[in-house]
């Protein structure tokens, strides 16, 4: 058997910080990747639990519209509507809108008073991916309403670091 002994490797100081750069670089992709800068559907329902206090929250009355398949993020017409007399006695207060995928769940609260008229809200928001967004109206007499639609964003927008 002829085997001779070979002394490790010596790796010079370039090597170690190539492999140190390599390393941050790395660390740094995975610190700033989507699932860390996008909010969750966890962080939207705690939004939403903010709003409500816990309150029940019933489907419909809520109408909101938005396209199913989204080009870019970065304009996206929205159209909240409420079934409500809007009368002295009963109103909108505020409309909630909540998106779980942006990096700030809730998008925009607009509030309203019988002198609006209408509960009928068209804007144009950001989104940052494909994701379920939810418009919540709160009612004068205390009550919650919801409703959503999910859309499909093909070119991301809101890619701000937390």
């Amino acid at each position: 058997m002829n085997m001779k002994f070979k002394p490790p490797l010596k790796m010079h100081r370039r090597d170690w910080l190539q492999r140190i750069q390599k390393l941050g670089i790395f660390t740094l992709g995975a610190w700033i990747s989507p699932a860390f800068v996008f909010a969750k559907k966890e962080d939207a329902d705690e939004v939403i639990q903010k709003i409500t206090g816990n309150a029940r929250i019933q489907e419909g009355r809520v109408t909101l519209t938005i396209p199913p398949l989204v080009e870019n993020g970065n304009l996206v017409v929205l159209k909240v509507s409420v079934d409500s007399p809007m009368t002295a006695n009963d109103y909108v207060k505020a409309i909630h809108v909540i998106a779980e995928g942006n990096p700030s769940p809730n998008i925009f609260t607009a509030y309203l008073t019988p002198r609006s008229g209408t509960a009928n809200i068209t804007t144009r928001v950001r989104l940052a991916d494909s994701q379920v967004v939810w418009a919540i109206a709160q009612m004068s007499n205390g009550s919650y309403w919801k409703g959503s639609a999910e859309t499909l964003v093909t070119l991301s927008a809101c890619t701000e670091m937390v």
